[in-house]
């Protein structure tokens, strides 16, 4: 790992990785109904102070997505090869978390499938990809402002979790009693 890698331009960058994550994504939402794709991004009764804090975290994120583009890939040392891991285990859990979300009645909150261990399986499998990249890429300033979009980035969660109260009422409360945030760590 290094705090401030070589930029440049290449074939075998982070972007490529990064691309499988882009990829993912793109087809769920041309396989998904408008409804699921709109649910997934509705942004109605978010306060202020949550919206300024999800673009700075938005911020962070950009540096980062610019920093994996332009830094090569570490291929063979142990950091890519445990990066790449994250990045596989990550992508499939984000898959099966995309079709729990996909498959759950537009007038219920999402609790079936990994939503019955995480309530943001989508956020944090999404993480996972990012940071298996950054370690692929052997970059500390990638992984720094990955951290520094995901901190920022939970005020959005909070946010999400705010909507889904007013929405589902005690339904979504009992959920949120028994299932943590972040899987087992929140």
């Amino acid at each position: 790992m290094e705090l401030n890698p070589a930029l440049n331009i290449g074939l075998l960058n982070g972007w490529l990785l990064l691309g499988l994550l882009g990829l993912t994504e793109g087809i769920f939402f041309l396989l998904s109904p408008k409804q699921v794709v709109a649910r997934l991004f509705d942004r109605s009764g978010w306060s202020r102070k949550q919206e300024v804090f999800t673009v700075i975290g938005k911020l962070f994120a950009l540096g980062c997505v610019i920093l994996i583009i332009l830094t090569p890939l570490k291929l063979g040392s142990p950091v890519f090869i445990l990066g790449a891991c994250l990045v596989v285990l990550g992508l499939a859990g984000l898959v099966k978390a995309l079709f729990d979300f996909k498959n759950t009645p537009l007038d219920l909150p999402v609790t079936r499938g990994f939503y019955k261990v995480s309530r943001h399986p989508q956020v944090f499998m999404s993480s996972m990809v990012v940071l298996g990249i950054c370690l692929a890429i052997g970059s500390w300033l990638a992984l720094f402002a990955f951290l520094g979009a995901r901190l920022f980035g939970h005020y959005g969660i909070v946010a999400e979790e705010d909507v889904c109260l007013k929405q589902y009422g005690e339904t979504y409360r009992d959920y949120m009693k028994q299932v943590p945030r972040y899987f087992a760590f929140f």
